[in-house]
């Protein structure tokens, strides 16, 4: 056993003598606790047994490196909360018609009406014929005035491609 081994041993050995003290004086005074004193003692044998263990493990695998791809990159940028909440809307809207509907889908009719309004000079609300042609028959099947609510509420939403299609053509505008 190398020296630093011995050392850490050592270490455990003499954090495991007051217990072990402990142990003993339970068992000659109080007779009555010693399976409760003996599983605590166990339990503590067993702690020090991993620790020594996940030291040793850690001492003998190479340090950690990161990926060449992170330190070419620099420090990660976190990405915005509103980007975050966006995320967890559509994921809702996917799984769950009524979340489309009454979440995603108004914030798309507010996406388009401003992009159909300052690129096209295109009404949403009055100038429907128009904001259906530059929209195209997906998105407008999807974002029209007066669509009705799916009836089953726990009914799927739109596909991802489908919403992929509307952001698509969105961008498009």
């Amino acid at each position: 056993m190398s020296r630093p081994s011995r050392s850490r041993v050592r270490g455990a050995v003499q954090l495991l003598a007051g217990p072990t003290l402990a142990l003993v004086a339970v068992l000659l005074f109080v007779p009555g606790r010693a399976g409760i004193a003996l599983r605590l003692y166990a339990l503590l044998v067993a702690v020090v047994v991993v620790v020594l263990a996940l030291g040793a493990l850690r001492r003998a695998l190479p340090p950690p490196r990161p990926l060449p791809a992170a330190r070419a990159k620099g420090p990660a940028r976190a990405s915005p909360a509103s980007l975050g909440r966006l995320e967890d809307e559509i994921a809702l809207a996917v799984d769950s018609a009524f979340d489309y509907h009454h979440r995603l889908r108004a914030r798309l009719r507010a996406l388009a009406a401003g992009l159909l309004a300052s690129r096209r000079g295109v009404s949403l609300e009055r100038d429907p014929c128009a904001a259906r042609r530059a929209l195209g028959e997906p998105a407008w099947t999807l974002l029209r005035e007066g669509r009705p609510p799916d009836e089953a509420r726990h009914a799927r939403g739109p596909t991802p491609a489908t919403l992929a299609e509307v952001v698509a053509r969105l961008e498009r505008l």
